[in-house]
Formats: C-alpha cells, structure tokens, sequence
C-alpha cells in the first residue's frame, strides 16, 4: 500500500479528523471541537481569501485538485480505494480487481447528495483484517478510521463490539500528548446506526446482498447498493447501479487473504 505524503503528514492531527468526519460542519462531534472551530474556521479564511485574490487568474486549473487517492490491498490485484478531499468535503470509495483500470464506485460522502452505506459492518471488518495481514507495515486503526465512514449497522450486527473497534482505531493515531478533540465511535455510530430504521438486506443466488428500506418515515438509507444488478435496478438518485461483482471478488480475495495469513502462522 502507498500512502500519499499529505495524508502520511494528517493522520495525527485533530483538525484533519474534523474536518474529514464533518465534524466542522456541526457533524457529531462538533460540540467538542472547542478552540479547534477557530483554527478552523481561520483557515477556511484564509483559503476564501486565497481564492478571491488577483493571482487566482494565472493559476493553472489542474492546481485545483486536492484530492488524493489511496489504495488498500486486500489481495493479490483487488484493492479498496478512497478518495480523499477535505477541501470540498467529498470523500468516495471504489474497489479494483484485476484487469480494471479505475475503480468501481461503491459509494460517497459529502455535504449535498451523500449514498456512503457501502458495506455491511461484517464487510468492513473482514476487509480491514485483510488490509492489515497484507500491509502489515501500516499503522494500526488507519484503515478502519478512514474507511468506516462507508459502513453502516444494523439489528444482526454487534454494535458494541463494532463501536469497540472504530474507537480504538481512532485511538490508536491519537497523539500521545494531544487532549483536545478527536473522532470516537459513538460519533461513528450517530451516522451509521440504521436498527429500528426498516432496513432489511436481501440475498441472490449468487450470494449479493442488496437493502431495502420499509419506512418511508425513517432515517433514509442513502446508499447504492438498493438493487440485485446495476443494469436492472439502479439507484434512481444517481442513474447508477452497485457493482455487486467487484465486491465479490474483492469480499473473496479477503478472505483467501486471511485464510493464507492464517496458514502461515
């Protein structure tokens, strides 16, 4: 796994996890941001004054991408790809498997029209097991930090045991002398809390799981993966369907991934 310098250099610092959680824009946790919010908010400033300024003509538009591109193995050719840009609070997550040349969108996360519910907490947990024996040289906790933004939980699921290990993922890239704010689980479980919401998940032959939300009136269930195959039900909010395929193989490759760690202990 390469890890982008940007990001290399964030991981430890409070106002990336703000701002990458939405903390900074009255997300959970906002109410524990304290004097964070003016550094912050100094820095949003700072950038409004940047964009307004007469050099911004002469700026080459390729200048504008902040984003940055990480790619988690999970096996040989099959990896887990997040798209980072705080500047524009967008955040997305893909998978490749050999022979593809970009990733398949499995969903995203921003401030106006978010679908972030990719995975099941027992996806995700299987996939950060994966990435962790495959780039054992990573730290601890990253990818399950970064990555469980797109995982959702539901009455099946063990939320206290899920809630445990975010917050130690969390915990884990704290600075040992930092005491100010920083991301928890039960932030991570505001939004991804989905029992009691009339969510249930339905299985195909070949083993795809998809949701369907009962409850007009509950909390709504963005997320992509609402159909059996894209070509036949896609999300009506995007035109697109879930990539029910590429998970597969990506779910699967974990798993071998986990079943040669184990073999070779």
């Amino acid at each position: 796994m390469t890890i982008p310098p940007v990001l290399r250099e964030s991981w430890h610092a409070p106002e990336f996890w703000a701002r990458y959680t939405f903390a900074h824009e009255d997300g959970p946790g906002a109410d524990r941001l304290g004097a964070l919010q003016d550094v912050l908010d100094a820095e949003d400033e700072l950038d409004d004054i940047d964009d307004d300024g007469e050099e911004a003509a002469d700026e080459d538009p390729a200048d504008d991408d902040t984003s940055l591109d990480v790619a988690f193995e999970v096996g040989p050719g099959h990896h887990v790809v997040l798209s980072v840009d705080v500047s524009i609070d967008l955040h997305s997550l893909g998978v490749t498997t050999p022979g593809t040349a970009e990733p398949a969108e499995l969903g995203w996360d921003d401030m106006a029209h978010w679908h972030p519910y990719a995975l099941r907490w027992s996806e995700l947990d299987l996939i950060c097991r994966a990435i962790a024996a495959s780039s054992p040289e990573q730290p601890a906790g990253l990818a399950l930090a970064l990555l469980c933004r797109f995982a959702a939980v539901f009455e099946d699921d063990d939320v206290d045991q899920a809630v445990a290990a975010v917050e130690e993922a969390y915990a884990a890239l704290r600075p040992a002398d930092w005491d100010g704010y920083w991301p928890r689980g039960t932030d991570w479980l505001e939004r991804a809390d989905f029992r009691g919401e009339g969510v249930t998940w339905q299985r195909d032959d070949a083993g795809d799981l998809w949701a369907v939300q009962h409850d007009a009136d509950a909390q709504p269930f963005y997320s992509t993966r609402v159909g059996p195959d894209p070509g036949t039900d896609p999300d009506p909010g995007t035109g697109e369907g879930f990539p029910h395929a590429q998970l597969r193989a990506v779910l699967d490759a974990a798993r071998a991934t986990l079943g040669r760690s184990a073999t070779d202990r």
